[in-house]
């Protein structure tokens, strides 16, 4: 074994990928090949990094040619730090001899500090890699200093080359963009569900079993910073559930689910805010068919909360997994976009939607669920839906809402449309719920709640309606919450619809 101690982060280079710097080691190399083309090889680096340190560093791994497989390992020190000072935090990837360009071709997979070791070769890799030819060139281990504690971060990094012939690469299948739908009716769907490919703990065959039991019609695949899992879920699809594919844009910035994107779509992460690099992988995620969704845009864990503006979002994850005072934020963040919505000519409205991020037992999946208007139950139509606001959320299986806004000469709209009338005619409001025992019911418009409902009764069904005039409000939507046991705040939501709106635009 050899050794290279690079304390200090001697040796080091700054150098620019994209508009995010990040700092390049010298490189680890080997001899030509093992004895006959056979054996292992192992060097093992050692340094520190700094607080202050750039977003990513990254170790070149000269890799010869003969090599079946590459494993890399690693540890680092995680010293006691003062109550609220972040400790030692280290992600991990690989990029292969195409380079580390943003957006390029050389990623290999990501793990984040989910593991602590990982291989690739041409038939198989650890969960979050992409198995293929470990070819000859320079190949670069990622390393993410997600946060360094004020004494730096010292790490260790082993890398083994494994020589011979490589595996039979296996060719991916994927699961169906359709299946066997009802026709134009609701269906219920959680986007955002992490497994063992990325730092989930359930398999893909768990999550589906679960997302049935929950009463689901379609899921998204959403692993931090990898496409790995796509081609792993399509065994589990079947004709009772759809199932996307997508990623969860991980950046230090905020995060955004890439929804139904192509099967093989990897979209990069490494950029921040301040570099102006999102607008270029937003429209690639629409480029591959998917939708731009920021996801717990309020979430306070390090480098959760939205800071790219919603001007590229096609919805907006409102609600997060269990109801809490950011999802209280989110929603009353994504209400005042409405209300701007209506009081700008040109500026257009972002529908909403609510997803569990369900990563390991306990954590439900479909707690909440996004409940979709669509022509049938395929990747396209589930899209429409969600990008047109035809939806609403809710916290279970359980319940269900029909909200419909009449008025006029018979005229009607559902949510996510429009009643077109005069701002002086009268309309009726109806909200028709089932599953949500003792919630009250809420009307929000542009000028806030307007009213509130008396409790459901304990059966959880019940109708309740109200009148109001475009005039009087420009826009309304409906919120199901629970009882609260004292004080003026609302009670946690059971669900909320996106709005309808009123008059004539």
């Amino acid at each position: 074994m050899c050794e290279d101690d690079r304390a200090g982060l001697g040796r080091r280079a700054l150098f620019v990928t994209g508009a995010a710097a990040a700092l390049t080691l010298g490189s680890v190399t080997f001899a030509s090949g093992a004895d006959n083309g056979r054996g292992t090889q192992t060097r093992t680096v050692r340094g520190t990094l700094p607080p202050g340190s750039p977003d990513f560093v990254y170790l070149p791994v000269e890799v010869p040619a003969g090599v079946r497989e590459i494993k890399v390992s690693y540890t680092y020190d995680k010293p006691s730090v003062p109550a609220g000072t972040p400790g030692n935090a280290l992600d991990i990837g690989m990029f292969d001899q195409r380079g580390t360009d943003l957006g390029g071709r050389g990623f290999r997979g990501w793990s984040g500090g989910a593991r602590t070791e990982f291989f690739i070769r041409a038939d198989d890799a650890t969960p979050g890699y992409i198995p293929g030819p470990v070819r000859k060139g320079t190949w670069h281990i990622a390393l993410g200093p997600y946060t360094v504690a004020p004494q730096g971060l010292p790490y260790e990094v082993t890398i083994t080359l494994t020589y011979g012939e490589p595996g039979e690469a296996v060719e991916p299948a994927y699961p169906p963009d359709r299946a066997k739908g009802r026709g134009r009716a609701w269906y219920r769907g959680d986007c955002h569900l992490h497994s063992w490919y990325s730092d989930g703990r359930r398999t893909p065959a768990e999550i589906a079993a679960l997302a049935r039991a929950a009463g689901l019609d379609f899921i998204n695949t959403s692993e931090h910073n990898t496409h790995s899992s796509h081609a792993h879920w399509a065994d589990v699809a079947g004709d009772d559930l759809l199932i996307m594919l997508g990623e969860e844009v991980t950046t230090r910035n905020g995060h955004v689910v890439a929804l139904g994107t192509d099967p093989g779509t990897f979209v990069d992460w490494r950029y921040r805010a301040r570099d102006n690099r999102f607008g270029r992988f937003a429209r690639q995620i629409r480029a591959a068919g998917g939708l731009v969704v920021p996801a717990h845009p309020h979430a306070t864990c390090v480098g959760c909360n939205w800071k790219f503006g919603f001007g590229e979002a096609d919805a907006v994850e409102v609600w997060n997994g269990p109801y809490t005072p950011d999802d209280e934020m989110a929603l009353a963040d994504w209400d005042s976009m409405l209300v701007a919505s209506v009081r700008s000519a040109t500026r257009s409205w972002i529908p909403a939607m609510g997803n569990s991020d369900a990563h390991r037992d306990p954590d439900p999946v479909g707690s909440p669920q996004t409940v979709v208007l669509a022509d049938d139950l395929t990747r396209e139509a589930i899209q429409e839906g969600i990008r047109a606001g035809r939806s609403y959320v809710a916290e279970s299986k359980n319940v269900s809402l029909a909200f419909t806004v009449s008025g006029g000469r018979g005229q009607h709209a559902g949510i996510g449309g429009r009643l077109e009338v005069d701002r002086d005619t009268p309309v009726t409001v109806r909200l028709e719920a089932s599953g949500a025992p003792r919630c009250t019911v809420r009307f929000v418009t542009d000028q806030g709640v307007l009213f509130t409902s008396a409790p459901l009764p304990v059966s959880g069904a019940g109708v309740v309606e109200w009148r109001t005039t475009p005039s009087y409000a420009a826009y309304v939507r409906a919120e199901l919450r629970h009882e609260t046991a004292a004080g003026p705040l609302p009670g946690a939501l059971a669900a909320f619809t996106n709005p309808i709106f009123l008059g004539h635009r």
